[in-house]
């Protein structure tokens, strides 16, 4: 088929690179969201997919907003039988979805209707689930709510940050990806719709949400932490400064700590939750670099009694 693609961050170069190497289909082009700022020096830089397209010698498109009128007359332009998408980032407009043939496939990372919306890796490590897995579906204008087409399940290890487990569904996303377009190419593959039973909503975890309660249970200040982690990351307050805090280690052997109270030794900072402590692995001061948790208690020199806000 001939395929316009659309996505934007990292987590969508496994997808494109297994679709650019498809013998089975040409990708014409590629949709992305507009340069942007990033890094330390906030400079503006394309997307990664843009940066993989202009790489590979194909058409990018950044339309503002994807219901723009110049945009849509291109993508009747280009003709595409049908539209992949991974993780672009904007609403598609119905005026859009009706120019493929074949709709707009999107590969989602959750079992559907499991964790509909922007961060379902994300919730799933923050409830818990032991497992999880991606979903190809075409898209409809409700949100996630489109028949599906196929599944791929994936185990949630108990260290799992959703970094971690996102790049892992992101590559293993892109093999169900392209089995659902070649399955759609030779007419054996139809969608299903998903069960009116079982939906949860997955919305964009915001900073304010990574706040860490310490009264909480410490296996909830740990899911907290790794589903927080690399973005937006989990943060406490010492001394009206914001800390970031990496991966946390739930340490029940500890000597029992009240909520928030900090425990630093030479080689060891513990934390006290609402039931046992945890040790903190690394952390990030405000507007320094991350660090090793026992070389920053160290250098904070703590004399006992103190505690994140």
């Amino acid at each position: 088929m001939r395929l316009v693609f659309a996505g934007t961050p990292e987590t969508a170069l496994p997808s494109l690179r297994a679709l650019l190497d498809s013998p089975r289909h040409e990708v014409a082009a590629v949709v992305t969201r507009p340069d942007a700022q990033s890094g330390r020096g906030r400079k503006v830089h394309p997307s990664p997919v843009a940066q993989l397209a202009e790489e590979s010698g194909i058409e990018v498109l950044k339309p503002p907003k994807a219901g723009d009128p110049e945009f849509l007359d291109r993508l009747r332009a280009i003709a595409p039988d049908c539209c992949p998408v991974v993780a672009y980032g904007a609403l598609l407009p119905q005026a859009a979805l009706d120019i493929p043939r074949h709709g707009w496939v999107n590969l989602h990372f959750s079992l559907l209707p499991a964790w509909r919306g922007a961060a379902p890796v994300q919730h799933a490590v923050l409830h818990g689930d032991e497992i999880t897995g991606a979903s190809t579906f075409r898209i409809v204008k409700e949100l996630d709510a489109g028949p599906v087409f196929g599944v791929l399940t994936e185990a949630v290890r108990p260290d799992d940050t959703s970094g971690i487990l996102l790049a892992r569904l992101a590559e293993a996303g892109a093999g169900l990806l392209l089995g659902t377009l070649d399955g759609i190419e030779d007419g054996t593959l139809e969608a299903r719709p998903q069960p009116a039973d079982g939906v949860s909503l997955a919305p964009k975890i915001e900073v304010d949400d990574a706040r860490i309660d310490w009264g909480a249970p410490a296996m909830r200040v740990d899911r907290l932490v790794r589903a927080c982690t690399p973005a937006p990351g989990a943060w406490t307050e010492l001394h009206g400064q914001r800390v970031k805090i990496g991966r946390v280690r739930p340490a029940p052997e500890a000597d029992k700590l009240a909520p928030g109270e900090i425990a630093a030794t030479r080689s060891a900072v513990r934390v006290g939750t609402g039931t046992h402590p945890v040790e903190l692995t690394e952390v990030q001061p405000q507007g320094k670099r991350v660090m090793d948790a026992a070389e920053w208690a160290r250098g904070v020199r703590f004399t006992g009694g103190e505690s994140f806000a």
